[in-house]
């Protein structure tokens, strides 16, 4: 009701505005004949018009420097940001997680994540996937696993986990994905 209420003082504020600019020119309702009130009516329209879609270029362009801000932001961050539907395929993968999966990201949609997980993890890895996408509890679920890089590298990783679920789509599990691996063998020395 807010959004509405401030859609109709929005509008009226133009139109005033839009008067204001053709004020001049505005004919004088006593002597005027309908067709110069007519063609008043259309250039304050016009004017209006023109107000609202310099504004909607405005906005559109904030939209774009957000979307940019947002995608520089999601693709180049230190860590791989995944998202895997139920089945378990990769549905969306930033660049530095198919850069730690050693595989172009388009060969990566659609692929079985767990592919990945090294063998001796694989069970685990199946155990909580399966807990949480079959039971959320609404809380970042983390843990460590070995993983294999496509070329059959190990690297130790860290998950951070959450289940998203949206109005009229299945659950999904957003990861993010930190290879810990010099972590893990300067504590091993």
């Amino acid at each position: 009701m807010k959004q509405q209420w401030d859609g109709i003082e929005r509008r009226n504020q133009l139109r005033t505005e839009a008067e204001a600019l053709v004020g001049n020119l505005s004919p004088d309702e006593k002597t005027a004949n309908p067709a110069e009130i007519l063609l008043h009516e259309l250039l304050v329209h016009k004017v209006e018009l023109e107000m609202q879609n310099e504004e909607l270029r405005r906005a559109y362009n904030a939209l774009e420097e957000a979307r940019d801000r947002y995608i520089d932001l999601y693709e180049f961050a230190p860590v791989g940001y995944i998202t895997i539907n139920r089945e378990g395929l990769i549905n969306e993968i930033n660049l530095t997680g198919s850069t730690l999966l050693g595989v172009d990201r388009t060969k990566l949609i659609k692929r079985r994540f767990s592919t990945f997980v090294a063998p001796q993890d694989k069970d685990l890895w199946h155990r909580l996937f399966m807990n949480m996408m079959q039971h959320p509890t609404g809380e970042k679920q983390e843990f460590c696993l070995e993983m294999t890089r496509a070329d059959g590298d190990l690297f130790y990783a860290h998950f951070d986990c959450l289940r998203r679920e949206a109005l009229d789509t299945p659950p999904m599990l957003r990861v993010a994905l930190t290879d810990i691996s010099k972590l893990k063998l300067a504590l091993q020395e």
